[in-house]
């Protein structure tokens, strides 16, 4: 029992697909706050953008994490760490700016790998 334990303990450490390291996954951030804080600068200086403006500022939040959810692994890693550290800055956070953010960045190109067959074709 302790064997299979210890098993599983190391081979959890060692890349099991279900140990996922925190930075691989997108952050989460609370955007509740973010859209009610908007919502509340927007009113305390006469802006009315839209007549839902908190409800349209969480969809969009929800939207933009639904993409970042698909396209953060093909990213490297300090890109995904310098954008979640600007949409965070101020305390607050918002995934429209972190999709935005990684939106401007080139994702990480795979390494093509080698098909021995083309190889020796290309030998003479």
């Amino acid at each position: 029992m302790i064997t299979a334990f210890i098993s599983i303990a190391l081979v959890s450490q060692f890349g099991s697909p279900l140990a996922i390291p925190i930075g691989d996954r997108v952050p989460l951030i609370n955007v509740e706050k973010t859209c009610k804080d908007s919502a509340a600068a927007n009113k305390e200086v006469g802006i009315t953008v839209a007549a839902q403006p908190f409800e349209n500022c969480l969809r969009d939040e929800n939207d933009a994490k639904q993409q970042l959810n698909a396209i953060w692994s093909t990213y490297a890693a300090p890109v995904r760490e310098r954008c979640e550290q600007q949409a965070t800055l101020l305390g607050e956070g918002s995934y429209v700016d972190l999709l935005t953010c990684m939106q401007m960045t080139v994702p990480a190109k795979p390494t093509p790998t080698m098909d021995p067959k083309a190889a020796s074709k290309n030998k003479n």
